[in-house]
């Protein structure tokens, strides 16, 4: 097995995890907080607007079963990725679209898969998802990990 890992923020991460655990291939999902000025920022913390950090999952992946391509095209689906710092009804910079990638493959991937995504005009703004080597990654409080699965909700 060839385990890879990515860094996706796409809003709030409860949902983005529970996208990425679906997919076959997908080995391990954690929720955490990404980019950001602090040292182990809390869930509160992240929230308040002051760490810089982005609710983010870390998605580690067999690349003999699921294609980084094929991870992109979940990321670009599960979320709009042309409102700032805001999904649906979460608002805020913890919110904002981006990957963090962790090799230069990945990173000229992402460029690629965004530069095909603007000249197809699906969306008719722009695409304000940021491109970005990975930072520091913090794990989330273990409540926020699988929460879906652990309150026997199915997330759609």
């Amino acid at each position: 097995m060839s385990t890879n890992k990515i860094i996706f923020g796409a809003g709030c991460f409860w949902g983005v995890e529970a996208v990425f655990r679906r997919n076959k291939g997908v080995t391990n999902v954690t929720c955490g907080y990404s980019g950001g000025h602090t040292v182990h920022p809390t869930y509160a913390a992240v929230c308040s607007g002051t760490t810089g950090h982005i609710e983010v999952v870390l998605v580690e992946y067999d690349d003999d079963e699921i294609s980084f391509e094929a991870l992109l095209n979940e990321f670009w689906n599960c979320h709009d990725p042309t409102t700032q710092d805001r999904q649906g009804f979460d608002i805020g910079e913890q919110y904002r679209s981006v990957i963090f990638y962790f090799t230069p493959e990945q990173e000229r991937s992402a460029r690629e898969s965004k530069d095909k995504l603007e000249i197809s005009r699906r969306w008719r703004d722009p695409i304000v998802t940021q491109i970005l080597p990975a930072s520091q990654f913090y794990d989330a409080e273990e409540y926020h990990q699988n929460y879906f699965a652990k309150r026997g909700g199915v997330f759609k």
